[in-house]
């Protein structure tokens, strides 16, 4: 199935990049190549030109971004390097200028921040990975951030978690050019989900939330021991020894997520281990973790996974 045009992809990297947010979308798009020939011209740059070393020291040799350059797609990689790059007036300048004469706009992890800071997000939803999302959060308030999401788009902006997000966000893009069986095809070489399901609370957002070290760590276990209670904000504020209105917005503040975000969370991840363990019925299964009648519990499912219960009972049983 030859294509007309390449659309050119560029990968823009900075010192300390995470690899895999670069390596992973790059795959994906050769790949997809392979099944619509000519599909794709794929360029890594960078501020400067040569191997630009990623977080863990192994490098990708890149172009020096031309200021006039212009792309189909620019995709950002994120890693602990974007604590300089967004503060990088060239890198920063670049993004700005080339979102003009691009068609889209994407980021991986923390690529985010960049976009961000070049002022790409300002009153759009957006996400990133769910490590730094509070400090997404506090830097960058006009940004609407969605923490839970694997990848956002809003217009022609597309952000992602981290960091093997970069390859669901890259499978996106693959099937909105050339369509969904492509994509799925991507998928398949690959051998990853084509939509992954669920979002990032599936992994490990409330392990680090639950943390006995972290602000909040104590609260989150009190509440996990009773999660067939009444959780609602008054009682985990009188728990926290605040008022209602500083405990939301401390929580909020904390751990990018509402309190009552964060009980669902509890409340999804403590079914859905019942769940995958064994042949309880889902009625029960809702009443014991605290979301009383099933049809509440299945749209919180759906919300944190994209699947209903009896979808994962499924797939634990093989």
């Amino acid at each position: 199935m030859p294509i007309r045009m390449a659309r050119r992809i560029g990968f823009l990297i900075f010192d300390g990049f995470q690899i895999l947010d670069a390596a992973g979308p790059i795959a994906a798009f050769e790949i997809a190549g392979r099944y619509c020939e000519g599909a794709y011209a794929l360029e890594v740059i960078a501020a400067e030109c040569g191997p630009i070393s990623s977080s863990s020291s192994a490098a990708i040799a890149a172009s020096a971004f031309r200021p006039r350059a212009s792309y189909d797609t620019l995709m950002v990689a994120g890693g602990d390097g974007t604590r300089a790059a967004f503060q990088d007036e060239r890198i920063v300048a670049f993004v700005s200028r080339a979102a003009g004469r691009t068609r889209r706009v994407a980021s991986v992890c923390s690529g985010a921040f960049i976009l961000a800071a070049a002022g790409l997000l300002d009153g759009r939803r957006a996400t990133t990975h769910w490590s730094r999302t509070a400090e997404f959060a506090r830097r960058f308030p006009k940004v609407r951030v969605e923490p839970d999401r694997i990848h956002v788009k809003d217009g022609s902006i597309w952000t992602s978690a981290g960091i093997t997000a970069g390859i669901d966000l890259a499978l996106a893009l693959i099937a909105e050019d050339l369509g969904e069986e492509i994509a799925k095809l991507t998928a398949q070489q690959l051998v990853v989900y084509y939509r992954r399901p669920g979002g990032q609370s599936q992994f490990s957002a409330l392990l680090e939330l639950g943390r006995p070290e972290a602000r909040f760590g104590p609260l989150l276990s009190w509440a996990r021991e009773r999660l067939h209670q009444s959780l609602g904000v008054e009682r985990l504020a009188d728990q926290a020894a605040m008022s209602p209105r500083h405990f939301s917005r401390a929580f909020a503040a904390e751990t990018g997520v509402t309190p009552a975000k964060a009980v669902e969370r509890l409340r999804v991840e403590a079914a859905r281990e019942r769940i995958e363990a064994g042949v309880e019925p889902i009625d029960s299964i809702a009443a014991k973790v605290g979301f009383g009648d099933p049809e509440r519990m299945r749209r919180a499912f759906l919300r944190a996974f994209g699947q209903p219960p009896q979808a994962l009972r499924r797939m634990a049983r093989g």
